[in-house]
């Protein structure tokens, strides 16, 4: 087992000052072992342990790309007691056990609404054209806007709703944000002569009727997701009336009845489009998302299954109760696997397509599959609970930056280090938010999420809020350096996944404490 411990050097007359220890250790503590030591890095306050362990904050399986390599040698000796000594003194510059959170929510809190503030609302309203803004620049300054995307305007809508149900005091002035969305994606975004909604279209050039377009279920998830989260807070019928008929569009053309789930590459009339199909729009073999037409992925399936968890609790039909059901089933029992990673993307039959593992889906999969749980009643259920602390546990594994803080992008499931090492904006706060419930499911029994929790915490704060124009910035490198000059908002960057997680991390927060052993 290898760790690494930041500490405070004990010392009557020199104990502010901070130093290093990489330690080795073989089969067992009752031997002496090598250490070296060096200058503590800024931020690095890191313990590598056994998985799960109390003292946990990044994987004792793999080191992080750029942590330094503790050796054998003919170093200074130190006995483990002393590591131990350290270790209960609490001399390193990290968490108490189970975590201290009563600072984090006051921050947590004033971000999300700041954010949402500044930039989104009424930033982003578009009064003249309908909908919202959905291209801004690196200072937030609104962009040209040549077309609207059923993604963007869908997501924009449901944090619109969310946060009015989260904040009483803003109420009123959000559900106007709400209702506002809910009037384009029934105007302008409806297919009103072959039904559903359309994945894009041009602002100033409505889709003539004999036009082809290519829609997804992707997109038609997303309508679904905001339309009834929507109506749950409103009781609006116009929300509930969207809803499900991008539900039933979606359920009457591309449901599969032979393997379960929906095929994903739609006609405009709702046909499947088939595997690299020549005369499919556009004329190249990819779907909207980029997949090869014909397959499934899991990201639309993750994404149906958090729709149609909002869409069952409002429409009590046979058909939505028993599409949810089997969403659930796939996403647990087929989509996800051990050690707990995700299928990117499956056959019609749902056999697994070599791909990589994306370690921020891998964390919000295992939220969608508690939340999805609860509504089932299955809150409990052991299968459900294992799957969802292995897909947290395989990304602290495979995927934590244990020096920095921090999920990286993509890597191998098992068989090699992390390859891709960037931190993107959604992946981190879907991790804050994935942390944070395990926590409240296991800190009785491990200190391992509380302490990546904090840790991830402390990464979007100091790296990834942009410091001069606020907000959410696209990405960043390893340690945290962020690529100027990227654009706030587009097409697939809206405020759903940093303001969603926010809101369950502030509440969350209030029940959780200072969760002790």
């Amino acid at each position: 087992m290898r760790f690494r411990l930041i500490a405070n050097r004990i010392g009557l007359r020199d104990r502010a000052s901070n130093f290093e220890v990489a330690i080795d250790r073989s089969s067992s503590f009752d031997r002496s072992l090598d250490f070296e030591v060096a200058p503590a890095r800024p931020r690095s306050h890191i313990i590598e342990t056994d998985k799960r362990s109390s003292l946990n904050f990044a994987s004792a399986r793999r080191r992080s790309p750029g942590v330094g390599r503790a050796f054998w040698g003919s170093r200074s000796r130190l006995v483990v007691w002393t590591i131990s000594f350290v270790v209960a003194l609490g001399f390193f510059d990290g968490t108490t056990r189970g975590g201290d959170f009563s600072k984090l929510k006051p921050k947590i809190d004033a971000e999300l609404r700041s954010d949402l503030k500044a930039h989104w609302y009424p930033h982003a309203v578009d009064r003249e054209r309908g909908g919202f803004h959905q291209n801004m620049a690196d200072d937030w300054s609104l962009l040209d806007d040549p077309k609207a995307s059923i993604v963007y305007q869908a997501r924009m809508t449901w944090t619109a709703a969310a946060f009015a149900a989260f904040s009483p005091a803003d109420r009123q002035e959000y559900l106007g944000y709400a209702r506002h969305g809910i009037a384009f994606l029934d105007g302008a975004m409806r297919d009103r002569d072959h039904g559903g909604f359309f994945w894009e279209i041009d602002r100033d050039r409505p889709i003539a009727a004999a036009e082809r377009h290519e829609k997804h279920a992707y997109g038609l998830a997303f309508v679904i997701y905001a339309a009834a989260t929507v109506y749950e807070i409103t009781h609006d019928e116009i929300a509930l009336k969207t809803a499900r008929d991008a539900f039933d569009f979606l359920d009457s053309h591309a449901h599969d009845t032979a393997n379960g789930g929906y095929f994903e590459a739609l006609e405009r009339d709702g046909s499947p489009l088939a595997r690299l199909e020549p005369a499919a729009p556009p004329s190249t073999p990819v779907d909207r998302l980029g997949i090869p037409r014909g397959y499934k992925t899991m990201n639309s399936h993750i994404h149906l299954l958090e729709a149609l968890t909002v869409l069952a609790r409002i429409d009590k039909r046979e058909v939505v109760q028993n599409r949810f059901h089997e969403l659930f089933l796939i996403v647990r029992d087929k989509i996800a696997v051990e050690p707990g990673a995700l299928n990117l993307y499956l056959t019609v039959d749902w056999r697994a397509v070599p791909g990589h593992d994306s370690f921020g889906h891998d964390v919000e999969a295992a939220y969608l599959l508690e939340e999805a749980a609860r509504e089932l009643n299955l809150a409990d259920d052991p299968k459900t609970r294992r799957v969802a602390r292995d897909l947290v546990d395989h990304a602290l594994d495979h995927g934590w930056d244990g020096e920095f803080g921090g999920f990286y992008d993509k890597g191998e499931a098992i068989a090699a280090p992390p390859f891709d090492l960037e931190k993107i904006w959604w992946t981190q706060y879907e991790g804050l938010n994935a942390l944070l419930l395990m926590h409240k499911q296991y800190g009785g029994e491990t200190d391992r999420y509380a302490n990546a929790f904090q840790m991830q915490w402390k990464f979007i704060e100091d790296y990834m809020i942009d410091p001069k124009h606020g907000g959410a910035v696209r990405r960043t490198t390893r340690d945290g350096k962020i690529h100027a000059g990227e654009t706030k908002a587009d097409a697939w960057k809206a405020n759903y996944h940093a303001s969603r997680a926010l809101m369950n991390v502030s509440k969350e927060l209030e029940s959780v404490g200072n969760t002790k052993k």
